[in-house]
């Protein structure tokens, strides 16, 4: 017999450590299948909710918030891209890439959760963002990775039009930030278990089965 898990999965999509977070606990949860049903909820977390429209090179920011130099920034681009390829992503980080918004496919993804195909439109968006270095801000962007998602792209167009879903996703990211979450990736097991960062799915399988044996 398999033991129900409730896991959400605080995030950004502009985290290209959440993408390796994601791919180790998929992995993790395929392997514990004869011990494990679980469900994963994303839920929205902005790394620079101040971001503007358009981006900002991903030197220039890394500079200003973290004081990195270009050396640094390129190390730690390769380093990310590397890890990404174990997992099987591929992260195309360059020095042009940029950092963009993020809000909008936060909300995208909400209405997704109730449309039935939230892990598709988030898998979707990494590589829009990481892969294809298209910006996840872009409305004609989110529209396509719905599509390729299997959600309506209609309907996702009209969503992002309205506005609608903004103060659910607010709430969710104080609701976040209230239990202590400041840095993503984040995985929230049965709301009293946590494991920080982009884990290795060795790492995520440890805890999933003892977990689960615990009851």
């Amino acid at each position: 017999m398999t033991t129900p898990m409730k896991i959400d999965f605080v995030s950004d999509i502009a985290c290209p450590w959440c993408v390796i977070g994601l791919r180790g606990l998929e992995d993790a949860l395929d392997r514990s299948r004869d011990a494990v049903e679980a469900e994963i909820v994303f839920r929205p977390f902005e790394l620079n909710p101040a971001m503007p429209a358009g981006g900002q090179n991903i030197g220039e920011h890394i500079a200003q918030k973290y004081g990195s130099t270009q050396a640094q920034s390129a190390a730690n681009r390769k380093m990310i891209n590397d890890r990404a390829a174990e997992v099987g992503f591929t992260m195309a980080m360059t020095s042009d890439s940029r950092i963009y918004n993020t809000f909008d496919a936060h909300r995208l993804l909400h209405w997704a959760e109730q449309a039935g195909h939230q892990a598709e439109l988030k898998h979707a968006l990494f590589t829009a963002n990481f892969t294809e270095g298209k910006d996840p801000g872009d409305h004609t962007v989110l529209v396509e990775a719905a599509e390729r998602a299997g959600l309506d792209g209609a309907v996702a167009a009209e969503v992002l039009a309205s506005g609608r879903y903004a103060a659910e996703v607010r709430a969710e990211e104080e609701l976040w930030r209230s239990r202590g979450i400041n840095a993503v990736p984040a995985v929230v097991i049965n709301d009293k278990h946590l494991i920080s960062g982009g884990q290795p799915a060795d790492v995520f399988e440890t805890v999933i089965r003892r977990i689960a044996a615990e009851g």
